[in-house]
C-alpha cells in the first residue's frame, strides 16, 4: 500500500516504513506528524484519487531528525568586468519515518472489533457474578 501526499508545496510518494526527507517542519524530534493532504491512495486491489484530496485518509509519521543537505555552490560571473561572487547554500530538511497509512475502511474495522469485544466481556462478567 502506498500514498501520494502533499506537503511543503511538493508531492511525495510514501509507503509504511519509508524514510522521507521533507522541507523543514516545525516539529520536535521524536514527535508524531500527521499529513491530511493525501492526493492518492493505492493498495493492491484499488486506487483512490482525490479531488483534490482523498477524504478520511491520513498518513502518520515520526520525526527522526532535522539537518541540512549537501552544500550547493552558487557562482556569479560577468565576462570582461572582473565580477565574481561565490555563495554557498545548505537546504534544511526534516527526516520523517512513515509509520501508518490510515484509511476510513481500517477505522471502521477497528470500531467493529472493539464494539464486538466490549459487550462480550461485560456479559461474561455478569454471568460469572450470577453463578457465584
Amino acid at each position: 500500500m502506498y500514498a501520494i501526499i502533499e506537503s511543503c508545496g511538493k508531492q511525495y510518494k510514501v509507503a509504511e516504513g519509508d524514510v522521507v526527507f521533507f522541507e523543514k517542519l516545525d516539529v520536535e524530534e521524536g514527535k508524531k506528524v500527521t499529513f491530511d493532504n493525501v492526493v492518492l491512495v493505492s493498495d493492491d486491489k484499488k486506487v483512490e484519487v482525490g479531488a483534490p484530496y482523498v477524504k478520511g485518509v491520513k498518513v502518520e509519521g515520526k520525526v527522526v531528525s532535522h539537518g541540512k543537505g549537501k552544500k550547493i555552490l552558487v557562482y556569479k560571473y560577468k565576462a570582461k568586468k572582473n565580477y565574481r561572487r561565490t555563495q554557498g547554500h545548505r537546504q534544511p530538511y526534516t527526516k520523517v519515518e512513515i509509520t501508518k497509512i490510515k484509511t476510513p475502511a481500517e477505522k471502521a474495522e477497528t470500531k467493529k472489533e472493539t464494539a464486538e469485544k466490549k459487550p462480550a466481556t461485560k456479559t461474561a462478567a455478569k454471568k460469572e457474578t450470577v453463578k457465584e
